[in-house]
């Protein structure tokens, strides 16, 4: 199926997905510390939801973490002490998307991504989203147990140009924008949802902006414009497992 979207043609029986499947094995990707998710048959007495075991369909209990066990998209709730859903946050699911590789630079123990990195990469376009493919990519992203890894993170610097440019979803291959252990403070998601006070929220902070991690970009996609379309489940949560998927822009 083709459309033509502000002069670019877009051929949507070619999506690219940069999600990662969620499984309950060991190559699922986990991070902060918990276990793999749990996908399970109900049992009740002597019945087991499982065909192959006699029932008349499979009917499977799933327990995973949004923000350890794969590709999600949060919004600013997941740093306030007042609830927001990423439900509500999120209304409209396409937008146009830059993709860039960086490859993260060494500051002391640390690997990180740079507003000078950031903004080379983005030569002055102002997309409404920004995909981080960091480097080396390779797809042990997809089943990487990352916690006490202290993996790549984004300076708040970086943050703050981006979410200056106007952009309103980051999506990042890595755990998360902050380092994995910052004593609480998380700086990058303050900086790019503008989150001044966590208790008492500020009227200009960014509701509708929304922050996706764990995303895998194969090598083969190019850097470049993209149509992004940014699926999430109904949750009424902080965060939402998601499948982003790009679709290529002629």
């Amino acid at each position: 199926m083709l459309a033509t979207i502000e002069g670019f043609t877009v051929n949507f029986s070619q999506p690219i997905d940069i999600s990662i499947p969620l499984t309950n094995d060991e190559k699922n990707p986990i991070a902060w510390y918990i276990d793999k998710p749990v996908i399970e048959p109900v049992k009740m007495g002597d019945w087991v939801g499982k065909v192959s075991e006699g029932s008349s369909t499979n009917f499977n209990n799933i327990f995973f973490n949004p923000h350890g066990h794969g590709t999600h998209t949060e919004c600013l709730g997941h740093i306030t002490r007042d609830f927001y859903s990423v439900n509500q946050a999120l209304k409209q699911f396409f937008f146009r998307a830059e993709l860039v590789s960086v490859q993260p630079e060494a500051q002391g123990e640390d690997f990180v991504i740079t507003k000078a990195q950031v903004e080379k990469a983005l030569s002055g376009k102002t997309p409404e989203a920004i995909v981080i493919r960091t480097l080396p990519n390779d797809s042990s992203k997809t089943s990487k147990n990352y916690s006490n890894t202290n993996p790549p993170y984004l300076e708040e610097a970086a943050a703050t140009f981006i979410r200056e440019c106007g952009i309103k979803h980051l999506l990042i291959d890595m755990p998360s924008v902050d380092r994995e252990s910052d004593e609480g403070r998380l700086v990058s998601h303050k900086a790019f949802w503008d989150v001044k006070d966590i208790n008492n929220l500020n009227a200009d902070a960014r509701h509708d902006a929304t922050i996706t991690e764990m995303v895998y970009v194969n090598d083969e996609v190019k850097d470049g414009s993209y149509l992004l379309n940014l699926q999430i489940a109904s949750f009424e949560n902080d965060a939402s497992p998601s499948k982003p998927v790009l679709y290529k822009l002629s």
